[in-house]
């Protein structure tokens, strides 16, 4: 009888076993279910503010790096307070959430499109397509660790600002699906810079034409820092 109680209990655990592989990898294919465990995770997050750093790396243009102040409050408050000329893809900053929160069967089609290796971690990229032709977003993708349920690159194509890819990366606030970190590529062509940049930017005749000024991307990167979650932030922070 021990021995078969035994050869039962190791049945059941096989069976448990196999049975939540396979239930983990189905779920992991499915786009709607990735999409709402990330809305979930960042559903914990009410409001938060962090301070901010930002290097540029763009053709023509020479910028020590900006320190700022970023606040958020649900349902998509936004706002960047700097002393300097923040250079921020302000309406991609906090794309995701956005995205997510105004996100239901009516508004897009979610698709999963494959799987990749960012670094050692294997993603689920998921296509998101809007259902209206008047939107601004042509298309999004999300490669999504199904594991941690964070994003660790978007692709998003509007017909405003082109394409822009970010890439994130997760230490501090993991468990609210924060980054730290975040690498900005634009469209140089497409891409709104501040209106005293980009007059700037426009005026510049290069004597000579070199590899470096023939880039047709730029980058922005952003380290954050010192996040303050769930604290409750007055509405009156974002009407200044």
């Amino acid at each position: 009888m021990i021995l078969q109680l035994a050869k039962n209990t190791v049945f059941f655990f096989l069976f448990y076993v196999s049975f939540t592989t396979v239930a983990y990898a189905q779920n992991a294919n499915n786009a709607d279910y990735l999409l709402q465990n990330l809305k979930q995770k960042l559903d914990k997050v009410k409001d938060y503010t962090v301070d901010a750093n930002i290097k540029l790396d763009v053709p023509f243009i020479k910028m020590l790096p900006v320190n700022a102040k970023i606040y958020f409050k649900q349902k998509n408050k936004f706002k960047v307070e700097s002393k300097s000329i923040a250079v921020l893809p302000r309406q991609h900053f906090n794309q995701i959430t956005s995205l997510l929160e105004n996100a239901n069967k009516n508004t897009y089609t979610a698709l999963i499109s494959g799987n990749e290796n960012i670094g050692t971690t294997s993603t689920t990229v998921v296509n998101i397509i809007p259902s209206s032709d008047t939107s601004d977003l042509v298309l999004a993708k999300f490669w999504v660790d199904p594991k941690q349920n964070v994003v660790l690159k978007s692709q998003l194509t509007s017909r405003s600002n082109g394409t822009i890819l970010t890439e994130y990366t997760y230490n501090s606030q993991l468990l609210y699906g924060l980054p730290d970190n975040m690498v900005f590529t634009i469209d140089m062509k497409k891409f709104k810079l501040p209106k005293g940049i980009a007059t700037d930017l426009h005026t510049t005749k290069p004597k000579t034409q070199t590899p470096e000024k023939e880039r047709k991307n730029g980058k922005i990167y952003i380290k954050l820092a010192n996040y303050q979650l769930n604290k409750g932030i007055s509405d009156t922070i974002f009407k200044k």
